[in-house]
């Protein structure tokens, strides 16, 4: 097994790391009940719609009714 003959230096060491951090953003899509951003393919997080049907019953959004 073939070992280094010196140390890599931090520098080195870290120029190979910071490949990884070039990662794009995930893209964002818009919701189309309340406009708001939001991963595509999921659920909206404030709303609770996808596909403009309501799927999941937010807790929020049932306090604001209440009040």
């Amino acid at each position: 097994m073939p070992l280094p003959k010196r140390k890599h230096s931090k520098a080195r060491r870290d120029k190979r790391r910071s490949a990884n951090s070039k990662l794009a953003t995930p893209g964002f899509s818009i919701c189309a009940q309340c406009k708001k951003l939001k991963l595509p393919h999921r659920i909206c997080p404030h709303c609770g719609y996808y596909n403009g049907k309501p799927v999941v019953v937010i807790k929020e959004k049932i306090k604001e009714k209440k009040k």
